[in-house]
């Protein structure tokens, strides 16, 4: 089949200062063995030699469109505006990150099983996020499941299927319904658009590994780490989407489960290194769902820990002893 009777896929990538890694972005692209695609890259404001990678590649390849911001923009405006310079005709977007890039097949092997299934909106895979591979959980029987069981799948067990950003395609028609696409107020807007593309889609899975995440460097995933973002995500999820995947009793009750939980995790961190800095991290991410998280909402957990600290010493010390060692 000629390439100009594929389907057309749209490759973002939003970048500010990508220098040591966007050229493997790029590449990567390049090395797809799927043919119909564009790739658009928007340099937001990089000081470093981002932008003229960027133009060295779109140089040599007319498929490639380099948009160069005149101002520096947030991260999600950055995100959106790239979205929306996509062809109109499009028929899927994909979001390559700067710092990340996609195996060979990944295109094909999408585009391929969201062809055979018009019903599935957003389709991934397994992802090598560093030297692990993330995505595991589905039976490896089936390719494709509804919207509503992989939801509350996630919110109830504790799997995580839709991956970075990197990891998935998503079909035109459902990126259009959403404007913007990405909730610029949202602390964690790639996971709650996939919520929200899954109320009125299914969701496919490629068993194979078809994209890389990195974790080593200097990004603002990375600079949150060690403050138990994925804890303030799930958190956020189930106010915010539970209602659309569970009944009314299955979230009552495991919201009060999980709150405890959560709470206890914060009040435990608060005497530990980084502590303060993790509780206004979390305080912060849930005034964007209008949730008060204050320190009489912990002051019970904190003084069960309270109580822990005194009765086990010896854990207190050695707690003690590995954070200076992390300093």
């Amino acid at each position: 089949m000629a390439a100009r009777d594929l389907p057309l896929v749209s490759v973002v990538t939003p970048v500010y200062n990508g220098e040591p890694y966007l050229s493997q972005c790029i590449e990567s692209v390049l090395n797809q063995t799927y043919s119909n695609w564009e790739y658009i890259i928007v340099n937001n404001c990089s000081s470093d030699g981002s932008l003229d990678i960027a133009k060295k590649y779109a140089a040599r390849e007319p498929r490639i469109k380099v948009q160069n911001n005149e101002a520096f923009l947030p991260q999600l405006k950055n995100h959106n505006l790239a979205l929306s310079l996509s062809s109109p005709g499009c028929d899927y977007y994909k979001i390559v990150q700067a710092d990340d890039w996609i195996f060979p097949e990944c295109l094909e092997r999408m585009v391929t099983l969201a062809e055979s299934h018009p019903t599935v909106g957003l389709v991934s895979s397994y992802q090598l996020a560093g030297s692990r591979i993330m995505g595991d959980g589905l039976p490896v029987s089936s390719a494709v499941f509804s919207g509503r069981e992989i939801c509350r799948r996630q919110l109830l067990d504790g799997f995580f299927f839709f991956g970075s950003p990197t990891a998935i395609l998503i079909r035109a028609a459902a990126v259009r319904s959403r404007k913007p696409f990405y909730n610029e107020s949202a602390i964690h807007a790639d996971t709650d658009a996939c919520y929200d593309v899954l109320r009125n889609w299914d969701f496919g899975f490629v068993h194979q590994v078809l994209s890389f995440y990195r974790t080593e460097n200097e990004s603002i995933s990375s600079s949150v780490r060690d403050l138990n973002p994925h804890h303030l995500d799930k958190f956020i999820s189930l106010l915010n989407h539970g209602k659309h995947f569970l009944n009314e009793s299955e979230l009552e009750e495991f919201l009060r489960w999980y709150k405890k939980d959560y709470f206890r995790l914060l009040a435990h961190c608060l005497f530990r290194r980084k502590g303060w800095a993790q509780f206004q991290y979390h305080r912060q991410g849930l005034r964007t769902v209008s949730f008060d998280l204050n320190l009489i909402k912990l002051a019970p957990f904190i003084v069960a820990e309270i109580v822990d600290l005194a009765l086990n010493p010896k854990n207190t010390i050695r707690d003690l002893v590995r954070a200076v060692k992390r300093v």
